[in-house]
């Protein structure tokens, strides 16, 4: 069986190291019960993968991305169109996104927490990296949001619902597999012949890539989608660079897109003085406020000297 697995040839290198890396953990469980013999596993070993075998990043531009979201919406209607855009404005991980709960949102900080995955039809108590993380909500993600959580209000006084999944099919069955939304993707981003078709995963690679180019925290961005900062440095500080000022303007304005107040937000003790709307104003006001000046540049000097200090090098000592 493992000769067979390592001479499969239609696979590529990741698929084979993910084959690879289950088989590993099978064989290592398995031998435990027999210490005194070698686990056949050890001498396989995972494909290298070079820097230039690494799939390129492919993030939509904001135009084709508005267009693919209006194709979706009208194919498929409202649960599928707004699983697509939420995806566009948070760049959550696929697995991560299916798994989500209406009461994983904090109305009062608008954030999302984000602690687990559905893989396979198999709900996971944890991300694909292992780390918990509470993301913000931009403006265009909370109005996605409250339409989702009104779509899932009618459906429970419908009796079509009776889960607190946050998205679902049309039926209201909770997504199971993402082969579900992975074929309506790409139906309706065929159908847009002028646009080039991508795999759904590069919503998420358009969220990160578009909070760089308007001048983000590559920290704030990394830590907000789950990244390492060393992962933003080499996949995407290309992008934050070659982008027009209409450009970065139309994706500040898509980001701010709908009413602030598209979530209605229970008035604590100690704010009910405060209208709603204002409070969601100045939260977005503090997201956007670096966004004002003229687009900032990495300072890859000083991230340089972070990963430096992480990792226990100086960065005069050739880091």
């Amino acid at each position: 069986m493992l000769v067979e697995i390592a001479d499969e040839p239609p696979w590529s290198k990741k698929t084979f190291n993910n084959a690879i890396s289950v088989l590993r953990r099978a064989f290592r469980f398995g031998y435990r019960d027999y210490p005194d013999r070698q686990d056949p596993m050890q001498s396989l070993k995972c494909a290298r993968i070079r820097k230039k075998e690494r799939r390129a990043i492919d993030p939509f531009s904001i135009q084709d991305a508005e267009r693919l979201i209006q194709a979706i919406h009208r194919d498929w209607g409202p649960a599928q169109g707004n699983y697509d855009e939420f995806r566009f404005f948070t760049g959550l991980r696929p697995s991560e996104q299916i798994a989500l709960k209406v009461s994983d949102f904090d109305p009062i900080r608008g954030t999302l927490t984000v602690n687990k995955a559905r893989v396979a039809g198999i709900d996971k108590s944890s991300t694909k990296t292992g780390d918990d993380r509470r993301i913000e909500l931009c403006a265009r993600a909370l109005k996605v949001f409250g339409q989702q959580t009104a779509l899932h209000d009618e459906l429970l006084r419908n009796g079509k619902i009776d889960h607190d999944w946050l998205f679902f099919k049309e039926s209201g069955e909770p997504i199971r597999n993402l082969q579900y939304t992975y074929s309506r993707w790409r139906s309706s981003l065929k159908r847009l012949t002028d646009i080039r078709y991508r795999k759904p995963y590069c919503a998420r690679h358009s969220s990160v890539s578009w909070n760089l180019m308007l001048g983000r925290s590559p920290l704030r961005v990394a830590q907000q989608h789950g990244h390492s900062i060393a992962t933003m440095l080499r996949a995407y500080a290309a992008w934050t660079d070659g982008a027009t000022e209409s450009d970065l303007e139309l994706i500040r304005r898509a980001m701010l897109t709908g009413p602030v107040h598209a979530i209605r937000v229970p008035a604590s003790p100690e704010t009910k003085a405060v209208p709603e709307k204002t409070r969601l104003e100045r939260r977005i006001s503090a997201l956007d406020s670096p966004l004002t000046p003229p687009r900032q540049q990495l300072n890859i000097g000083l991230i340089t000297r972070y990963l430096a200090e992480r990792e226990g090098f100086e960065p005069s000592k050739g880091f």
